[in-house]
């Protein structure tokens, strides 16, 4: 993923929200969220075979990754590291992992009691708690002062958005804004993109992912049509 929306609220109905955009290559194959490994849900890539994003419903648990700066790994000793979302949905921390394996990430892991972020980047790993509010992470990684132009225009809209108070109920304004909110793929401030680079290779936002998480259990809707409000299905409840 390239942005993550998390809003948290310990006193509200839905207490956790999480947004998540992915841009990607699109001749990148992949597959949409389903039962791929046992127990977890959640996109698959074809190309390395992990996800973006993994959903634990029984668990009440997601993990969702980004691609961070810092010193990439060696390409003989590199693995991939769309295990990391399934490792921690499924286990509820990060494991102990020999990290040098890894190029740069930012991990997040959220239930309805809170959020944790993982931060590697190459050489020294550190962790932070997210406090109640509305928080943004970009590939830069958690931006707190909205340094970010993508950040800086979404954030405090993010933040004002009604959140649904039931499961069930409809996204309002989460659902106009995770689409884009009207912006132009060129603008600087736009969650979604469209680059076509000098080689003919596009890269873009291919989806968006939305997801309540409460006591009584996990809203997850998707689409593959970023721009389009109407388009998103729901993975979970089925």
């Amino acid at each position: 993923m390239c942005t993550v929306v998390v809003s948290i609220d310990p006193g509200a109905e839905i207490p956790l929200i999480l947004a998540g955009v992915r841009d990607e290559f699109t001749g990148r194959p992949w597959v949409p969220p389903a039962e791929h490994w046992p127990g977890l849900i959640g996109g698959r890539d074809l190309q390395a075979g992990g996800t973006w994003l993994a959903v634990d419903p029984a668990a009440r648990r997601v993990g969702a990754l980004l691609n961070g700066q810092g010193v990439p790994t060696p390409p003989e000793t590199r693995r991939s590291r769309g295990d990391l979302p399934l490792q921690v949905a499924a286990q509820g921390r990060l494991p102990d992992l020999d990290l040098t394996r890894y190029d740069p990430f930012h991990l997040v892991l959220a239930d309805p009691e809170g959020a944790r972020l993982w931060h590697w980047d190459g050489e020294v790993l550190t962790q932070d708690e997210l406090p109640p509010g509305t928080h943004m992470i970009v590939n830069s990684g958690w931006d707190r002062d909205g340094d970010n132009e993508r950040v800086a225009f979404f954030r405090p809209r993010f933040a004002r958005a009604g959140r649904p108070v039931a499961l069930d109920d409809p996204w309002g304004d989460w659902g106009k804004l995770v689409t884009g909110a009207g912006l132009p793929a060129e603008d600087p401030r736009s969650l979604i993109i469209r680059h076509e680079l000098p080689d003919g290779r596009i890269f873009g936002s291919l989806s968006v992912t939305l997801l309540a998480l409460s006591a009584d259990g996990i809203r997850y809707d998707f689409t593959d049509d970023p721009r389009n409000l109407a388009a998103f299905r729901r993975v979970l409840p089925e």
